[in-house]
């Protein structure tokens, strides 16, 4: 390494590493997004076993350690299932989705909370079933206080991909190991611009997410102004 350059080889085989990173990425937040729906609307439930088996998995998930559950996903199942060839990409997503459902379904059982009571008298009044109230009435006000939040955790789950390379699946940080185990990025000047490279790299898919989740809550406020100008004038027009 010459000049405090990386060599387009060297950035072959990060970009190679960044696309397992995202894959990562992508699987564990759908699992992470469809954990914090379902418990954070059961945390919120009137049977009280519903709430409590919540309660359960929010505590477990936010209380064990990242690192030990992909261990026990990628290496401890596996053997006591008998697998030959354990699918890492999938355990490690179930282990990082499991620990973003756990996070997210409080973002989301508080946000639900903060939506004003009389809204959901009003569904009762109008005689809507609680998944119609929570469908067509709760969920979509509360998308504009669960996105801001639910953009850091993402981001965090993020920068938790880093942790994959521990089970030996082939993202961005095991692709930089690998750089560097193999003599491409050798001396502490080549280490340094290396890593230097990952972290940017790093901070630039950050703040693509950023920026997308941004934007969905600049539509959903937009569409919310929306619906709440028309309401207005129709209620004028009912009153003149």
């Amino acid at each position: 390494m010459e000049n405090w350059v990386l060599t387009w080889p060297q950035y072959q085989v990060l970009l190679t590493g960044l696309r397992g990173t995202l894959l990562i990425l992508f699987w564990s937040f759908l699992l992470g997004v469809v954990l914090s729906l379902i418990f954070g609307v059961a945390r919120l439930s009137p049977r009280e076993w519903i709430r409590g088996a919540a309660l359960v998995y929010v505590e477990f998930a936010r209380g064990i350690s990242s690192v030990i559950l992909l261990f026990i996903m990628a290496i401890a199942i596996p053997i006591l299932l008998q697998v030959g060839q354990a699918p890492l990409l999938m355990l490690a997503a179930i282990a990082l989705g499991i620990n973003m459902g756990g996070y997210g379904a409080e973002i989301v059982r508080g946000s639900i909370n903060a939506i004003p009571k009389g809204q959901t008298e009003a569904c009762v009044a109008l005689n809507l079933s609680p998944t119609q109230r929570l469908r067509h009435v709760v969920l979509p006000q509360a998308m504009r206080i669960i996105l801001p939040p639910m953009g850091n955790l993402t981001i965090e789950i993020l920068k938790g991909t880093a942790l994959v390379s521990l089970i030996g699946f082939g993202d961005l940080m095991q692709q930089t190991r690998n750089l560097i185990q193999s003599q491409l990025a050798a001396g502490v000047a080549g280490v340094t611009v290396l890593f230097v490279n990952v972290l940017v790299i790093y901070f630039i898919v950050a703040q693509v997410i950023n920026g997308l989740f941004r934007l969905g809550e600049w539509r959903l406020n937009k569409r919310f102004e929306e619906r709440t100008g028309r309401s207005a004038v129709a209620v004028g027009e009912v009153h003149a």
